[in-house]
């Protein structure tokens, strides 16, 4: 006869045993690969299912973000300033790029909302949704990706030996995002505000960030860039997709590993509030 498994609920904190609460962690991420991926593939089919456009909508946003500050920079009216490739595709780069952090922002607070019913009836290892989420994140990245393999050969653009660390820089822009959004979960789980304001912030933030136009090294903005922490990830990105010289790769690697080790944090904290969330959302 197989033995079942024993879970044993104590009034404890997971706090008191580290050990413990990380050997949980670990095990309920493992089991949780299966679950995530099938909420992936309902939540998949459900989104693109009712849309008329269908996967156009993941890269839709940034194009026509991108669209806009072409139009306004071919007509003199913002000046960009001398770009190492051409314009049009640096800011379609730029802006594809950024919808994914973006994204990754949005993926916590948007599946753990979309799950709420299930969360407070059924009984299973929270990560799968965190998972789940994340797998639509980088299922949407790799749709804008084929955008931008178009886009780079439009423009006659060729990625060079940096392209190896095109990799490190995307798992940078995700962990930034992830840790973001981890940050903002408590909050988003039980206040519809913070999803609404994330879009606003962002396009704040975006207007901060070299995006659309090369990073400075002087004045506020070059402060701004300075102590921005997804600037010299994105700018490492789209260098390493150009074939440039990597200007940022020592503080993309020291904002990757601290944007990783943020994520693991967030994901101890949301393991331990859960159920408190759970609670009041059932309430």
């Amino acid at each position: 006869m197989q033995t079942l498994p024993i879970m044993v609920y104590t009034p404890e904190s997971p706090l008191r045993s580290p050990v413990l609460l990380l050997g949980a962690m670990s095990r309920d991420l493992r089991v949780s690969r299966e679950l995530a991926w099938r909420l992936f593939v309902r939540d998949l089919s459900a989104l693109y299912r009712q849309t008329f456009l269908g996967y156009v909508w993941a890269f839709l946003p940034p194009l026509a973000a991108s669209a806009t500050f072409i139009f306004l920079q071919s007509q003199g009216i913002v000046q960009v300033g001398a770009t190492p490739v051409p314009y049009a595709a640096f800011a379609m780069m730029g802006t594809l790029l950024w919808q994914v952090f973006v994204d990754a922002i949005q993926s916590p607070s948007a599946t753990v909302q979309s799950a709420k019913a299930m969360l407070a009836k059924i009984n299973f290892p929270r990560e799968a949704i965190l998972m789940a989420g994340a797998y639509m994140v980088v299922f949407n990245a790799a749709v804008r990706f084929v955008l931008l393999a178009v886009v780079m050969a439009a423009w006659h653009v060729a990625p060079g030996a940096g392209l190896l660390v095109f990799p490190v820089a995307m798992f940078g822009l995700l962990a930034c995002g992830f840790a973001v959004g981890l940050l903002l979960l408590p909050l988003g789980s039980l206040y519809g505000d913070v999803a609404r304001g994330i879009p606003i912030v962002a396009q704040f933030w975006m207007l901060l960030t070299p995006v659309v136009y090369p990073a400075r090294s002087q004045g506020l903005a070059g402060w701004l860039a300075t102590w921005n922490p997804v600037a010299p990830v994105l700018t490492t990105a789209r260098e390493a997709l150009s074939g440039l010289s990597l200007s940022q790769l020592p503080m993309c690697l020291a904002v990757s590993f601290g944007a990783g080790l943020l994520c693991f944090m967030g994901l101890a904290a949301y393991r331990l509030v859960m159920p408190l969330l759970i609670e009041r959302m059932g309430s």
